[in-house]
Parts: C-alpha cells; structure tokens; sequence
C-alpha cells in the first residue's frame, strides 16, 4: 500500500486523459504526462526509457506512419493505493488499404505528483505487424 495514495476518480481522469492525447495525436500533449525517468514497456517487448527515448519510440506513430490510429475505451480499472490505471481500449488503424484493427490495455503507474512513472501496453492480435502504411 502506498504512503500517498491518489483518488480514484482523479487516476480515472487520467487515464482517459491520456488516452484522448493518443486521439488528438498530440505528442506534445502525451509526454507531458511522463515523468523525466519514466519507463515505456512496448508491446513488442521493447523497453525506452526517460523522455527522448519514449519520444523517439511514439514519433513514427504520430507522424502517420502506420495510419491513423485511435484508441476506444472499453475498461478502466484503478488502485488508488498503488497509484495505478489500468485502461483496456480497441486500436482502429486506417491506412490506404483498409482498416485494421487490434485489443490491448496500457498499464499505467503515477508518481505523487501525477507523472506516469511506467507506461506498460499488451496487445492481443493474431498477427500485429506494424510497418509503415504504404
């Protein structure tokens, strides 16, 4: 149990808050919730860590790269205690060819001061080949 939990509904917010910078595909907007030594766990097992190296792993994403992406809630769980969000969402891609589309959840861990400490996404595809649209 954390010595500083944060409220529920403020975790909530968050949450989705973040989520909605993946939408807007503000990248601007999206690291500013990370902390300066924050770690992003990808999905495809790949780690970056503090700030230029999350960056430089979300830029092909927000450049366009794999298409427009946006990413539609379907759950949110949060431990207030242990200052985490847990928000599961469907990823709609489209791209030239086509929509294309996958599960997955982010796990998200908050410092005292509502900086995502860790960024851990899962993803649940038969096959989840992101290569840039062509």
């Amino acid at each position: 149990m954390s010595k500083n939990p944060i409220p529920a509904t403020t975790l909530t917010d968050a949450a989705r808050q973040f989520t909605r910078a993946f939408n807007e595909n503000d990248l601007d907007g999206v690291m500013a919730w990370f902390a300066e030594d924050s770690v992003y766990d990808q999905f495809d097992g790949a780690q970056a860590r503090g700030l230029d190296a999350i960056r430089q792993a979300f830029e092909p994403q927000f450049a366009g790269a794999f298409g427009a992406m946006k990413f539609i809630e379907e759950d949110l769980f949060v431990d207030a205690d242990e200052r985490k969000a847990m928000i599961s969402w469907a990823c709609s891609i489209e791209t030239k060819q086509g929509t294309a589309s996958w599960r997955g959840l982010d796990l998200l861990c908050f410092n005292v001061r509502m900086r995502i400490t860790r960024k851990s996404t899962y993803a649940k595809a038969k096959i989840l080949n992101l290569e840039t649209a062509g």
